[in-house]
């Protein structure tokens, strides 16, 4: 026989002053991250940005290109005023590359339309490029103070374990219940006014170090006693996991070229797409179009090329199998250039553009060319 599920209504003090917030905050005091950088100073400018990085990518893996970026570009004015290029070389090795263009724009937009400054607005921030409702919460409540719930991926996992919510939270449905929670939790009495922007943190902070993914310490957990799925045993099943599917799998042909004086060939992107706007090393669907293209627009001889280990790489929505190979000494064809989105790049260079990192990764590992042959390179 199949039990029913606890709901928020089963669970004791779910309602009202719940106590929700206190222990949270209690146990955030002793046990919470104090000492991120974009704590000190917290302005708006380093919570958005740090909100923008921390989506889909851990906080210490987020903390090096935070203070990078910032010693670059201190302020939103000076990121408004950058070139494009200039913030995805500052990005470039965090990945979600869409999130550091929706940046840029939205600085600018701040620059025209708030004289360049956040918005202290709920909508007028969700109106900006790359912020959401989540995200314009926590800015709201960690930059300014201001009285507003969050739900990002770890609030997600602790309230839909709490509170005993049935299906995946990225579910319409699912979602709306889980906003419904969440701003009953931030409208408590047991939430002092003066302490949003710990609260915010403390809820992403029991996410990531005790209401874990996979195997949570329920027991050192403040909230673990009013918790439906500690309570129940359901830790491991909630929340509910994303109905699974099977990514396709692509591959591509990579052209590492590499002329006389070691400069490496790169080849910029579409402005959308994926890796939009980013230097890469030219790339082909097959061996047959890598060969007409190196035919066409290089001195290169296709079989002469030097096979590397191929490279995986997972996007959300696919992997991709990169197959490179490397020629050094190479010239262009005279009239293949600038306008085809090819530059050739010193290596001492490479830092100052927005490369992807598998792409990258591949370029630090290989070493320096060695001198080019003495034979004459082919030509029309």
């Amino acid at each position: 026989m199949s039990r029913r599920p606890s709901t928020t209504e089963d669970a004791p003090g779910a309602t009202g002053e719940d106590g929700f917030a206190s222990r949270l905050l209690a146990w955030f005091d002793d046990h919470g991250r104090h000492d991120l950088p974009w704590q000190h100073p917290r302005t708006p400018y380093r919570v958005w940005l740090s909100e923008i990085m921390l989506q889909q990518t851990q906080v210490t893996t987020v903390i090096g290109y935070f203070q990078r970026f910032v010693d670059a570009l201190p302020d939103l004015p000076a990121l408004a005023a950058a070139p494009q290029e200039r913030v995805l070389a500052l990005w470039s090795g965090l990945g979600y590359y869409a999130r550091a263009r929706n940046l840029h724009a939205a600085a600018r937009a701040c620059v025209e339309q708030h004289g360049g400054a956040l918005p202290r607005d709920l909508d007028a921030l969700v109106a900006l490029p790359g912020i959401g409702r989540s995200t314009a919460a926590a800015i709201l409540s960690q930059a300014w103070g201001d009285r507003h719930a969050i739900l990002d991926g770890n609030v997600k996992r602790v309230l839909a374990r709490y509170h005993g919510v049935e299906g995946w939270p990225g579910a319409p449905k699912v979602e709306k219940r889980l906003w419904t929670h969440a701003e009953a939790h931030v409208a408590s009495p047991s939430l002092p006014g003066g302490r949003l922007p710990d609260y915010t943190q403390a809820q992403m902070d029991l996410g990531a170090t005790l209401c874990t993914r996979a195997n949570p310490t329920c027991l050192l957990c403040p909230l673990h006693g009013d918790c439906v799925a500690h309570r129940e045993g359901r830790s491991g099943e909630l929340p509910t996991p994303r109905p699974g599917k099977t990514l396709p799998r692509r591959e591509a042909q990579v052209l590492w070229l590499e002329d006389a004086d070691g400069r490496v060939l790169l080849q910029q992107r579409p402005p959308t797409g994926i890796w939009a706007s980013l230097w890469t090393l030219p790339q082909a669907d097959d061996e047959a179009q890598a060969r007409q293209w190196l035919q066409q627009a290089t001195t290169a001889a296709p079989e002469a090329g030097a096979a590397l280990p191929a490279i995986a790489h997972a996007f959300s929505h696919y992997r991709l199998t990169l197959h490179p190979r490397r020629w050094h000494g190479i010239a262009l064809r005279e009239r293949v250039g600038d306008n085809d989105g090819l530059r050739w790049v010193a290596r001492a260079q490479l830092g100052a553009l927005g490369i992807p990192a598998p792409i990258r990764k591949l370029l630090e590992s290989g070493p320096a060319s060695p001198p080019a042959p003495d034979a004459s390179p082919d030509t029309d």
